[in-house]
């Protein structure tokens, strides 16, 4: 007897898809057509009243029977619905002469093949097969006048076994009793072909296991407490990044525990208490979570510990106030991008990994997370997302990433969302110095721009490293100075450096897509009122538009006073004096202003897929030119990258040209020597840093909070010398840095891994 009256079912859509839901809870079976016999008859009843690309029959858990196996099923209720129509059973199509016995017989026979067919296709066939054997053994021994009669009810046998054949289901059956040469009493052969994705059901967004023994492990490890697969297909370009998160491999009592956390939680409504920001909020209601997950333990006899409900409530936190499965994604902090592109539910995410390039993963976000996620978004930003407002751009703050969604009209095929995942401490420059983006005399090089307050323009095209160069120079910047940044998105790491004892102040400007607000001061206004606020270090997250020249007008008259650095778009430092002057309307004579261009971009060596970020120029804009500066030889490089020898070339006999270097030394009253003698020692510095990191293999000591001290370190014993005796001697300087980096710095960052002490970053002594 069929279960439905127990079972509900909908029919929902989802990425072009149409699929059907059946609820089992309730029902005395599970879920599994596989287990059980009579689940398998409530699909196939379903599946003749309804056309659907899938099958999702759920309870605490959802199994997901994929396109190819519902069109599997989808065969055998059509047979099962033609059977009916042709009345397969009728005494005209189960012989010629109306014998009440001999039709009995068959009708009974007949319609327990029907019977079986519902719950079990495979023994329904093969007691077909059987019947018909025996029916054909009958015709031999038969009287002649009983063969006709004989003869119709084995046509319609033979048809019945035809339509089977015909069908996916039973071909793949065979197929496997063929290998097996025996035929299996239980249930094993669904087992076999119906090989389920399998995910809890309070999670929106599916995610797939197949095939990995077929793939490369080249990667392993943890976030959040979840799995990391990275894997190398043997026939694609991109790795695929495989996440296993513990929502997916816990024991039913567990399952249970979430759902019904989820069910109370999902009414709750904080009274009386105000949140300064998410991490505060989410810090409340993780202690409600853990506390109705013990209530609810102790009270269903499910024993936990304080550990195992800690991890259960962060699971529910993941599912109500935080991002879903994407959390997981946006926790990872080795990714830089992730891409889910629309329609939803049918790719999977892609994301870009620092260290693989672009993966695909086994996650594919369905339509009903995007809604619940898009609805998260819009309460965060203040702004709308509608058809009439389409594009939503903003900032997650407690997870330091950049979202952009677009929406329809302008995209087609429906919302569809990137985020830009900021690394949570800042870039440093003995980081990138480790990583090989520049050589040991660029890193002193750019150290020495930011403490001789050069104007620079940090140039690159998307993903080049633009914003973390940017991250990195800033950190070279005194701690007694004032640093005032303007952005229309934060990606600069402002609250670190705050907790760096930097004296910096933020401003946020109007992006330029998504949601115009009134609130919300344009860029151009912005620069206004930072030219205003007194004696600063002034940072321009990008050049943009209108801004510029407002920009370019402060540093033309010398409102700024001190070092000015941002980022814009371009390839080289031409291809920004186009921009800047043709596009964005600024005067050429405004433009000279600028006193370097530094270009990184991602090289692909030899034609390789894989793109490595380096810097590849170091570009002086001269101030003896008119019009045009390639014409007028208005630009000097300092240095070009070679993508044969991957260095960064050095001209160091053409410096001498520099106008910049002229000024510098006639300021501070040095000669070319002592100029470079400093810029050496700084660059020696550096890659002091990070040869302890390699010798000892301590991370640690290239982040900002220990490039810091180093680095104040170094200004303290410099200006020491220059008290004492007038000039520095960067030997001697250089051998007691390097004394109290070992002595001291190292120790403390040895001592701070191991949880033993902890110091100021500021800390110097």
């Amino acid at each position: 007897m069929s279960n439905l009256c127990m079972v509900s079912s909908v029919v929902k859509s989802d990425g072009g898809l149409k699929r059907l839901v059946m609820d089992f809870r309730g029902s005395p079976y599970g879920p599994d057509i596989a287990q059980y016999g009579q689940a398998m008859q409530d699909v196939l009843d379903k599946l003749r009243e309804v056309d659907v690309d899938e099958v999702v029959l759920t309870d605490y858990y959802e199994r997901i029977y994929d396109q190819e196996q519902t069109s599997w099923l989808k065969e055998i209720a059509d047979v099962i619905t033609k059977f009916e129509i042709d009345s397969v059973w009728s005494p005209t199509h189960l012989g010629s002469t109306l014998d009440s016995v001999k039709l009995g017989e068959r009708h009974d026979a007949v319609l327990a093949i029907l019977n079986n067919l519902r719950s079990d296709p495979f023994k329904a066939y093969l007691n077909l097969v059987r019947e018909i054997k025996e029916q054909n053994s009958k015709v031999s021994t038969i009287q002649p006048e009983e063969v006709e009669d004989e003869k119709v009810y084995l046509k319609t046998l033979n048809f019945m076994r035809d339509q089977l054949e015909g069908t996916k289901l039973i071909q793949k059956m065979k197929v496997f009793l063929a290998q097996l040469n025996a035929i299996p009493t239980d249930r094993g052969l669904y087992h076999s072909l119906f090989e389920v994705s399998i995910k809890p059901s309070f999670i929106g967004s599916r995610i797939f296991f197949k095939d990995t023994e077929k793939l490369e492990l080249v990667d392993q490890y943890q976030v959040s407490n979840s799995e990391v697969f990275v894997y190398k297909h043997p026939e694609k370009v991109e790795y695929l990044y495989f996440i296993n998160p513990p929502e997916y491999s816990l024991p039913p009592d567990k399952y249970f525990l979430l759902e019904k956390t989820k069910e109370i939680v999902s009414s709750h409504r904080a009274e009386n208490v105000e949140f300064l920001d998410i991490t505060q909020a989410r810090k409340y209601f993780r202690k409600i979570y853990v506390a109705t997950i013990s209530d609810l333990a102790t009270k269903n006899n499910i024993k936990l510990s304080v550990e195992e409900k800690e991890d259960l409530a962060e699971i529910v936190s993941r599912y109500t106030i935080g991002y879903g499965i994407l959390e997981i994604l946006l926790s990872d902090r080795a990714l830089t991008d992730i891409y889910i592109d629309s329609p939803l539910g049918e790719k999977p995410v892609y994301l870009v990994h620092s260290k693989y390039g672009q993966c695909q993963t086994n996650i594919i976000f369905s339509f009903e997370e995007a809604r619940s996620i898009v609805s998260r978004f819009r309460a965060l930003s203040g702004r709308p997302f509608d058809e009439a407002h389409p594009i939503l751009d903003f900032d997650l703050p407690d997870l330091q990433v950049r979202v952009a969604v677009i929406g329809k009209p302008l995209a087609l095929d429906g919302t569809a969302f990137a985020f830009r995942l900021h690394k949570t401490t800042p870039w440093t420059l003995a980081q990138f110095l480790d990583q090989k983006m520049f050589t040991p005399i660029t890193a002193g090089l750019l150290s020495f721009f930011v403490d001789a307050q050069a104007s620079m323009l940090i140039v690159g095209s998307r993903g080049a490293g633009k914003t973390s160069l940017l991250q990195a120079m800033m950190l070279e910047i005194p701690q007694n100075l004032r640093i005032i940044v303007q952005e229309d998105t934060q990606e600069l790491p402002v609250p670190s450096m705050k907790k760096l004892a930097f004296n910096i102040q933020r401003m946020k400007t109007r992006p330029p897509l998504g949601g115009l607000s009134e609130s919300e001061v344009s860029a151009e206004d912005a620069l206004r009122t930072a030219l205003r606020l007194g004696d600063s270090v002034l940072i321009v997250g990008e050049v943009r538009s209108t801004e510029a020249r407002a920009l370019y007008e402060a540093m033309r008259v010398g409102a700024v006073g001190n070092v000015v650095m941002g980022t814009i778009h371009g390839e080289s430092a031409y291809s920004i004096w186009d921009r800047v002057v043709n596009d964005l309307g600024v005067p050429t004579t405004s433009f000279k202003a600028t006193d370097f261009a530094i270009v990184a971009a991602p090289i692909r060596f030899k034609g390789s897929l894989q793109r490595t970020r380096r810097l590849i120029e170091i570009t002086e804009v001269l101030k003896e030119w008119n019009e045009d500066p390639l014409r007028e030889n208005g630009f000097l490089n300092w240095a070009k990258f070679d993508a044969n020898t991957d260095e960064l070339e050095l001209f160091k006999d053409d410096l001498k040209k520099s106008s910049w270097l002229q000024r510098i030394q006639r300021n501070r009253g040095l000669n070319f020597k002592e100029v470079w003698s400093e810029v050496e020692a700084r660059a020696e510095s550096k890659q002091y840093l990070v040869e302890l990191k390699r010798e000892l293999d301590l991370p640690e000591l290239l982040e900002a909070s220990s490039t810091l001290r180093a680095h104040t370190k170094y200004l303290l014993l410099s200006e020491l010398q220059r008290r004492e005796y007038g000039k520095v001697d960067h030997a001697s300087l250089l051998e007691d840095w390097k004394a109290w980096c070992k002595e001291v710095l190292v120790k403390d960052v040895q001592a701070e891994r191991a949880g033993t002490a902890k110091y100021s970053p500021a800390k110097t002594k």
